[in-house]
C-alpha cells in the first residue's frame, strides 16, 4: 500500500530480539541461515531474512511472517542449554520502506542522524527517533531504507512523511 511517493507499509514480519554473547550469536546465526552481525550499527540481509545489530550483544532477526512457529522452534533448539533471551517481538513492531531519490531527505525532516552516504552507508542500522517516535533505521541500499517503529507510532510516522510530501510538493 503506497502512503506517499516513496513510502508504504511492509507486510506483517517475525521479529525476535536476542540478546546473548558471541557463542550464542554464532549458534543462532547458524539456525537462522545468516551470520549476525558483529560490527557496530550493521546488518547483515539475504532475499528473506536480515540481522540486525542493535547494541553489544542485542540483534534484531527479521523473517516473513509465516515463518514465525518453524524460526523459533530452530532457534529453541539450536540455542538449547546456552545462556540467552530470544523474545518473539512479531506484533510489537510494524515496519515502513522509504526509497526513491528523495528517501534520505524525507528521514532528514524527522531524524537527527547524519544520513549522508559517508556517515550512514549502505548496510548501516542504527536505533533512533522520527518525528519524537523511536525506531530502528536500516539503510538497505543506496535509496532504501527500512524502518521499525512501535505499532502504535506506525500511523503517526507515515503521516508526518505525508506531510513532508504535501509541503514539497505544492
Amino acid at each position: 500500500m503506497l502512503e506517499a511517493d516513496g513510502v508504504r507499509r511492509l507486510p506483517p514480519a517475525a521479529r525476535f530480539i536476542l540478546q546473548a554473547g558471541r557463542p550464542v550469536r554464532e549458534a543462532a546465526g547458524k539456525a537462522f541461515g545468516i551470520a549476525l552481525p558483529e560490527d557496530p550499527c550493521r546488518a547483515h540481509a539475504d532475499s528473506e531474512r536480515a540481522a540486525l545489530w542493535l547494541g553489544p550483544d542485542e540483534q534484531l532477526l527479521l523473517a516473513p511472517a509465516g515463518q514465525i512457529q518453524h524460526l523459533q522452534a530452530e532457534l529453541d533448539a539450536a540455542l538449547q542449554g546456552l545462556a540467552h533471551s530470544l523474545v518473539d517481538v512479531s506484533q510489537r513492531q510494524a515496519a515502513i520502506a522509504v526509497n526513491g531519490p528523495r528517501a534520505r531527505d524525507l528521514l532528514a525532516s524527522g531524524c537527527p542522524l547524519d544520513l549522508d552516504p559517508g556517515a550512514f552507508p549502505v548496510g548501516m542500522c542504527a536505533r533512533t527517533l522520527f518525528a519524537k517516535a523511536e525506531i530502528v533505521l536500516w539503510r538497505r541500499n543506496a535509496e532504501e531504507y527500512h524502518l521499525e517503529v512501535a505499532r502504535s507510532f506506525s500511523d503517526y510516522v507515515l503521516e508526518w512523511m505525508r506531510e513532508v510530501n504535501r509541503s514539497d510538493h505544492p
